[in-house]
């Protein structure tokens, strides 16, 4: 080993100095590359390791350097080959590795040169909480296993894995199995145990690792242990030459350095006494045990740091201590924001470190600027105390490299603040400046640690060339390679001798240097040199024995306890027991006032110590004493083993002894991972359903000869207008319907008039074979006239006409919905009287039509013209005395004073019209009306002679003005009203009543009804009456379904109707608010029923169990499995595609699916999750997609109905027909009773009746108020138990009491408004400030100081503003507060055994005063976006964090007319630093009149700069219209809009102009991108404003529609409003409809935004 001389050096400056090509030479061609490994080829020595290694165990002991992983994965590759590929039992290679960078080192290797399957696991991953179906899911994946050793072991333990599954075990580094090692615990607890055992592959350069001066006997002793824990015999390679040839070897030196001489030595006596001033434990105390050991971990960072500090000042100079007390000054400088004491306490540590800094400053003459400037002088710095002549012997080393940028150098140091410090320092040093420097250390939970992420970011760096020196601790010595390593410094001398060859093998390059550096004159540093490099030549002669086998001893598997699971085999042994306690306890609930750790109190006994465990109030149990050991540490292991073993018998460990997580979705497979965002029950996932077929409209009467039997419903109708009458109507059916069903009343909304409408029972009515006949011509005549087609063109011969009733109409009527529909005589009579004439003369009319085109048909050389036929009188026996006062009809000739307001049917096209008046001055001989302007000029015979073949025989005859039928409407929307808050979104204006169409015909080719106008009238009603009428049907059937045979529970058809009803059918209700509170009530439900049922299992599993019964995916199996899917409504009710009995429908909706069922399989192939899908819209078997989360809603909707018409029975009721296991047994309820009596209470007598006073109640139990008061870091008093499992019920109870309440007194708010309520009133804040405002507080029993000291701060914030509602941004409340008052809700409901109205008496008035919609406060953020919203203008956020740990920081902008306001927010959180930020936003728009009037949801509104004073904005109401966001295909939304830009079609909005691709040509298309841009660059969004108008140029003549206005067009005009420069005002062009008008005018208003260069368009070309 060479050594040099430091003043020799510094005499021969200039010829010392080198350059790094100098060091640096390139590897043989064959030799091996580092990471990963790339040549395979392998050499001799390695081929005869290789070969021992297949025919046994075998440890190698290899130089650092040889290719010892080339061997393992050769070995692997032979193996693998030969066992994991065989057609037998799945079989492993595990590889083993002892720390996270060799694991992903050696994976990275393996996966790089074999063919396998490789992972690697690590605890980084999570591996610690996978459970068995994980372990077999990576078994089935993988072939070979890369991992810690622990991570195996803690496998085996819990038997994820088995050791026979192994058929190779490679241990990297296995000099480590010594003592208790997990090597070790691997090889004693299963390796030996084991049938089939796996074959063992060690690796090691060292195989000695203990310290000091080892003999050649110690280190045979050492390696035979190794050789006996692993069961292997170790192989060293005799012939070293090709060896020696291809491992290159480090050239090693020392460096010496002077012995240090510092002046400065007198600032110790300083710094310690500056530091005594910061004495924290006697100082601060406390009655609490947590803070007290807050502050004694303060105490000892702070001991801790100085120690550090004066360890640079000693060893490392003034400069590197500086630097130290910098790094601690960064660390404390930190506040906590706990309580005030700690912050006291924390600003006194920052404060002595201050002083410590300054007292380091005034020595370092900072204020003279004595920098390490460029002419910075070390060797004065070393007579001056700035650095250490161990430091500037460094530097002087550093500095032989030269001035290349490619040195590679590692410079291990022994503690973590000398790799921090130095790195710091040499950053500074100008003479080596040109190097890059950092610093890496291990990932342990000291506070100087870097993460794992970090390190590796470090290291990448350094073998990629980015970094030239890299001071690092022993975390790089083992294993890890280093590609281009050139030079390895030891700072600080290594302590063993494995330390030390593992560090020289990291400078793997030839001519590679390996620097030592000792202190001159130090006899200790020499001798510990001496004994090391004598050790590892004991070492090598040890190894090198190949005479050893003579000495090989059996090894002896250390007897222990250990407790096994028979079922699984899982282990656990003294020494693991006590590790298992500790996981038990990490996993209960706990919050940070609480310590879920156990405790051991140990006894003296005659046999040695007996051990007392305590386990935290919410375990299973809570004391438990052990057997006695002969000391302390086996006293603890016991007891922790007789702890595990009756955890595992409670059931609070599982077979595997993990602690015990229910999750009974994994033996549900319809219910899909919650990984799976689509997954049921979820909004994204969209499937197929059919509908449930309406069993009372099913008949079987249809085919009967000798008449029917029906049950009655009268239909009375009576309008808000006097002289508007309509005649009443019969619904004659074969089932009879529940009473709510056949009786009721509802409103119907005409554009200009309502009509009520009801239904009354009027028992059975007989009807004969003839009457039937008639009754059913009444259908398909006037249904089809009214709402289908009659005559239709023939598809089988061209110009033909067809009538629908000419041949067979049985295809018209179905058994699945037969029913007839009559009109009465009188509606006002309380008996019925049918209006037979009337259905007689439909009768009449299906003849005449049938002779007429038969004759038509029959006559195939006349082109099939139809004579006008001669008039019959007899029909309707009219008599005139004079034909000039006679109008000829079809079918009869009527006085022309009786010709008003009849109804007729057009014989030539089969329409229904109603006569208006009689034309005088125009005839058949007329010119035709309907010309559209064209030059050729005919008359109404002619056009009718033309285009239907009629000669007319009376073409003198005065024409008649018709009134022509029209469409059904859906009447349950009321549009003309305002206040009734329906579906608004779409419309702009009043609504404006349309004119009436009107046509001209001559009277003859009229057929008269003997139907009066109110008939029609009335039958424009039928379809939106009929509609509620089917709805209520099917409420009805699913509540007899529901009731089974126990009729107890009268809840009302309409109110299941609306737990069915989605909010897109339109409705004036839907199942949102009943949803809402069927929420409540399955969440108490359930809660309580857990409570019962689960005794011992604390807050966390049964909120576990809670968790998975409420959910959506599992409420949606629930749904599924009694089909309420056929019974939901999803749709808004469309009047053209109701069919009545006997009506053809024409408006068809094709079925695509390829299903002739009406009931749709549950398949996959079935679920969707395309956007472009349309939700709700029913084909004509009457499937349709639907929501996988409505299911879900409805079940919660359906509990909601029970308990608003039952009660709470009667939801109960209805979740165990779902199969919700909600059983609420009197019998537990006596038994919690009984086990909250014991609960010891005598200290606190007063303490109780104090509370129950305050709380208003006196418990009957005592025990129950002890527990709900009792906090779980509570342990002085012994009471045993915390309120966590009663917080959890009462959480339950007050969210259902509270809703409930809400719920009967908001009857007009809707969901979204009641669910702000509930938030607003159910929440831990307000619940806290229930807790101070009624002194609760003051009775929480807990241990714990940092609460109290929050409860205080807390409690004085809230007596200070108690005239204050408001809670201002920042201001947060303890949740034990919070938690308190649930637990005595909890508390007070098992007492009164489950009474909730007197649990509701006691809490009414502690929550008083409840919120009301008028006093809503809601949250800034939500406010600022709903106030933008409802403007038009868009809030973006810009969020940001300096470093991990630190306050969030977030930016609001809100741009306006005239201004951009800014408003920045920082807190703990995002959601804090975003209400802060939103708070003040707020508060300035009010400044500038723009604000919520409270209650009332009014904005008031400033004058945009935009317009001028005489142009005020206009009032427009900015109300949000409830939004079905199912059927979007694009979602924009501006309640968190992040600086990105999603804009359709966009390709660049980087720059300052926008960038689009083209226009679109969807609709909506163009308004989407206008909409984008705006959001963009935050414009204002634009205003639209149409005009309706009518237009006869493009419209044809169209069958029937002779005379008709023509068609709508609209024009929109557009403004966009751009801030701080006008408006752009454009017009687009005429369409057909609104929406496509918004669209031209968004195109127009695009195209001038690229002319005014604010906008550019790649494709101008549309």
């Amino acid at each position: 080993m060479d050594s040099s001389d430091p003043n020799h050096n510094q005499n021969q400056s200039n010829n010392r100095k080198r350059t790094f090509d100098h060091l640096y030479t390139k590897p043989h061609a064959e030799e091996e590359e580092d990471s990963p490994i790339s040549n395979m080829d392998p050499r001799r020595y390695q081929l005869e390791v290789f070969e021992v290694a297949k025919r046994k165990n075998t440890i190698a002991v290899m130089d650092t350097g040889s290719g010892k992983t080339l061997i393992a994965i050769m070995l692997i590759k032979h193996i693998g080959q030969t066992i994991i590929r065989s057609k037998g039992e799945k079989k492993l290679i595990v590889f083993l590795a002892p720390t996270v960078h060799l694991v992903n080192q050696q994976y990275k290797n393996i996966k790089h040169n074999t063919d396998f399957q490789v992972e690697e696991y690590y605890g980084a991953k999570g591996v610690d909480t996978w459970n068995l179906k994980s372990w077999q899911k990576e078994i089935k994946a993988n072939d070979v296993l890369v991992m810690t050793p622990q991570i195996l072991l803690d496998a085996l333990r819990k038997a994820f894995l088995s050791v026979e599954m192994i058929c190779l075990m490679i241990i990297d580094e296995c000099h480590r199995a010594t003592g208790n090692h997990p090597y070790v615990k691997i090889m004693e607890e299963f390796y030996y145990q084991a049938n089939e055992k796996p074959r063992i592959f060690g690796m090691t350069a060292s195989p000695v690792g203990k310290r000091g001066v080892s003999s050649t006997l110690d280190c045979e002793g050492q390696i035979l242990d190794l050789e006996n824990i692993l069961d292997s015999k170790r192989y060293t390679v005799v012939d070293r030459t090709e060896m020696d040839v291809y491992i290159p070897s480090a050239k090693e030196s020392c460096r010496f350095y002077e012995q240090a001489r510092f002046p400065a030595l007198s600032l110790k006596p300083k710094i310690e006494a500056s530091w005594s001033k910061c004495n924290v434990l006697s100082e601060f105390q406390s009655d609490y045990k947590d803070m007290d050991n807050k502050f004694k971990t303060l105490h000892q960072q702070m001991s801790n740091e100085l120690a550090k500090i004066l360890y640079c000042v000693e060893d490392l100079g003034l400069l590197c201590a500086y630097e130290a007390a910098k790094i601690c000054h960064e660390k404390f400088s930190k506040i906590q924001g706990e309580c005030e004491v700690y912050r006291k306490c924390y600003l006194q540590c920052v404060t002595v470190i201050e002083e410590v800094i300054q007292i380091i400053e005034e020595s370092l003459h900072l204020a003279d600027k004595m920098t390490l400037d460029v002419e910075f002088d070390c060797s004065k710095a070393v007579d001056m105390g700035y650095i250490s002549p161990k430091l500037l012997e460094l530097i002087n080393l550093l500095q032989t490299f030269g001035e290349s940028s490619q040195l590679s150098c590692l410079i291990f140091v022994e503690r973590i603040i000398t790799a921090k410090v130095i790195e710091r320092f040499v950053k500074a040093v100008p003479q080596i400046s040109h190097f890059t420097v950092s610093y890496v250390t291990g990932s342990n939970t000291s506070a100087d640690a870097l993460t794992r992420k970090r390190q590796i970011e470090i290291l990448e760096s350094f073998q990629s060339g980015k970094v030239n020196l890299l001071f690092t601790t022993d975390v790089l010595e083992e294993g890890i390679h280093v590609p281009n390593c050139s030079c390895v410094i030891r700072f600080d001398l290594p302590k063993t001798v494995c330390s030390y060859i593992q560090s020289r093998g990291r400078s793997r390059r030839a001519n590679s240097q390996f620097v030592l550096m000792l202190e001159r004159g130090s006899l200790k540093q020499r001798n510990q040199l001496f004994d090391i490099i004598r050790s590892e030549r004991s070492m090598t002669h040890a190894a090198d024995n190949k005479d050893h086998e003579s000495n090989l001893r059996a090894f002896s598997v250390r007897k222990t306890e250990a407790y096994y699971v028979d079922s699984t085999g899982a282990s656990v042994t003294l020494d693991s027991s006590v590790s298992l306690i500790n996981q038990y306890c990490e996993k209960l609930p706990r919050d940070k006032y609480s310590n879920a750790k156990s405790n051991f109190e140990f006894l003296p006994v005659e046999e040695g110590y007996e051990c007392k465990l305590i386990l935290p109030p919410n375990a299973a149990f809570q004391i438990l004493v052990g057997p006695s050991g002969k000391d302390v540490r086996l006293a603890k292991s016991l007891v922790c083993l007789e702890a595990c073993k009756k955890l595992h018998q409670m059931g609070a460990l599982n077979d595997h002894l993990v602690p015990f997580i229910e999750d009974p979705s994994e033996a549900d497979p319809i219910i899909k991972s919650k990984e799976s965002s689509s997954g049921a029950g979820t909004t994204k996932r969209k499937e197929l359903h059919g509908t449930a077929s309406i069993q009372a409209l099913c008949g079987s009467w249809g085919d009967k000869v000798d008449g029917a039997k029906f049950y009655a419903y009268k239909f009375d109708f009576k309008c808000n207008i006097a002289h508007e009458l309509y005649s009443g109507f019969v619904l004659l059916m074969e089932s009879k319907l529940d009473e709510d069903v056949g009786n009721l009343e509802l409103d119907l909304y005409l554009i200009s008039k309502t009509v009520k409408a009801s239904v009354i029972s009027c028992g059975q009515v007989d009807l004969d074979s003839e009457e039937v006949m008639k009754a059913k011509c009444f259908h398909e005549l006037l249904f089809n006239g009214l709402f289908g087609r009659l005559v239709f063109k023939s598809k089988s011969v061209k110009g033909k006409w067809e009538f629908l009733l000419q041949n067979d109409t049985n295809s018209l009527w179905s058994p699945q919905n037969l029913y007839l529909l009559l009109p009465l005589e009188k509606s006002n009579d309380i008996c019925l009287q049918i209006h037979w004439p009337a259905i007689s003369s439909c009768a009449s009319a299906i003849d005449f039509l049938r002779r007429k085109f038969s004759l038509a048909v029959g006559d195939s050389d006349d082109n099939s013209k139809i004579i006008s036929p001669p008039c019959n009188t007899s029909s309707l026996d009219i008599e005139c005395e004079s034909t000039n006062k006679m109008l000829h009809f079809a079918n009869c000739a009527v006085d022309v004073s009786n010709v008003k307001d009849m109804v007729a049917l057009a014989i030539h096209t089969g329409k229904m019209y109603c006569i208006i008046e009689i034309v005088a001055d125009l005839s058949a001989e007329s010119p035709f009306d309907g010309n559209n302007g064209k030059s050729e000029a005919v008359t109404f015979s002619q056009y009718f002679t033309k285009r239907y073949g009629i000669t007319l025989r009376h073409p003198e005859q005065p024409l008649l003005r018709l009134k022509q039928g029209h469409n059904a409407h859906n009447l349950f929307l009321n549009l003309h009203d305002e206040a009734d808050g329906g579906d608004k979104s779409s419309q702009i204006g009043p609504v404006i009543p349309k004119a009436p169409v009107h046509v001209h015909m001559p009277p003859e080719l009229l057929f008269i009804l003997d139907v009066k106008r109110d008939v029609l009238k009335s039958m424009y009603l039928l379809p939106s009456l009929m509609y509620r009428i089917e709805s209520l049907m099917l409420s009805s059937q699913l509540r007899a379904e529901i009731n089974g045979h126990a009729n107890n529970f009268k809840i009302p058809s309409s109110l299941i109707l609306e737990a069915l009803t989605t909010l897109r059918c339109c409705e004036k209700f839907s199942m949102e608010r009943l949803e809402l509170l069927g929420d409540s009530v399955l969440k108490y439900a359930v809660s309580c029923h857990l409570f019962l049922k689960y005794p011992k299992n604390h807050e966390g599993q049964l909120s576990a169990k809670r968790q998975w019964a409420v959910r959506n995916s599992t409420l949606y199996k629930r749904g599924i499995d009694h089909k309420l899917q056929g019974y939901i409504r999803d749709s808004a009710f469309e009047p053209r595609r109701w069919i009545a009995p006997g009506q053809h429908s024409i408006h068809t909706v094709s079925c695509d699916c390829g299903l002739e069922t009406l009931e749709v399989p549950l398949d996959e192939k079935f679920h969707t999750e395309d956007p472009k899908i349309v939700v709700g819209k029913l084909c004509n078997r009457g499937h349709r997609w639907m929501c996988s989360k409505t299911i879900a809603d409805c079940v919660e909707g359906l509990i909601g109905a029970y308990h608003v018409g039952g009660g709470l029975i009667a939801s109960l009721h209805v979740m165990k027909w779902l199969g919700i296991d909600s059983e609420l047994e009197p019998s537990m309820v006596d038994q919690a009773i009984t086990s909250a009596s014991l609960h010891t209470y005598m200290p606190k007598v007063n303490e109780i009746a104090s509370l129950e006073e305050k709380i208003g109640y006196e418990f009957c139990v005592k025990g129950l108020l002890v527990e709900a008061s009792t906090h779980l870091s509570e342990s002085e008093h012994g009471t045993g138990c915390c309120y966590e499992r009663l917080e959890f019920l009462g959480d339950s109870v007050l969210d259902l009491l509270i809703t409930w309440h809400l719920y009967q007194n908001h009857t007009e708010i809707d969901q979204g408004e009641l669910t702000d309520l509930r938030s607003a009133s159910v929440n831990n804040e307000n619940f806290a400030q229930v807790a101070v405002r009624r002194n609760l507080h003051q009775h929480l029993m807990h241990s714990s100081g940092l609460l109290q000291g929050q409860i205080s701060e807390y409690a004085k914030v809230i007596s200070e503003s108690e005239d204050n509602t408001i809670s201002l941004p920042g201001i947060k409340a303890p949740k034990a507060l919070g938690d308190l008052v649930e637990s005595i809700a909890g508390a007070v409901l098992i007492d009164t055994k489950l009474n909730l109205e007197l649990v509701w008496k006691v809490f009414n008035p502690l929550l008083s005063p409840i919120v009301t919609p008028d006093k809503l406060e809601l949250p800034p953020f939500r406010e600022l976006n709903q106030l933008c919203d409802s403007l038009g203008y868009f809030v973006k956020v810009k969020e940001s964090r300096e470093k991990k740990g630190s306050m969030e920081n977030v930016v609001l902008s809100v741009q306006l007319p005239n201004a951009l306001l800014v408003q920045e927010g920082k807190g703990p959180n995002k959601k804090n630093a975003k209400g802060e930020a939103a708070f003040h936003l707020l508060k300035k728009l009010e400044k500038r009149g723009i604000s919520y009037s409270k209650g009332k949801g009014v904005i008031d509104l400033s004058i945009p700069s935009c317009q001028t004073e005489e142009q005020p904005p206009k009032p427009v109401a900015h109300k949000k219209p409830k939004l079905d966001k199912t059927n979007l295909t694009a979602n924009a939304s501006t309640c968190d809009q992040k600086d990105t830009s999603t804009s359709s079609g966009a390709s660049d909005f980087s720059g300052s102009i926008p960038v689009i691709s083209s226009i679109s040509t969807k609709k909506g298309g163009p308004r989407m991108q206008l909409y984008e841009l705006c959001k963009k660059k935050q414009w204002p969004l634009p205003a639209f404003d149409s005009t309706e108008y009518k237009d006869r140029t493009q419209f044809g003549s169209c069958e029937g529609l002779e005379g008709s206005k023509g068609q709508n067009c609209f024009v929109s005009k557009i403004t966009l409003c751009i801030p701080n420069d006008g408006n752009i005002e454009c017009q687009g062009d005429v369409r057909s409809d609104k929406k496509s008008s918004f669209d031209s005018a968004a195109v127009k208003v695009l195209n001038e935004l690229q002319r005014l260069g604010k906008l550019k368009i790649d494709d101008v070309s549309q």
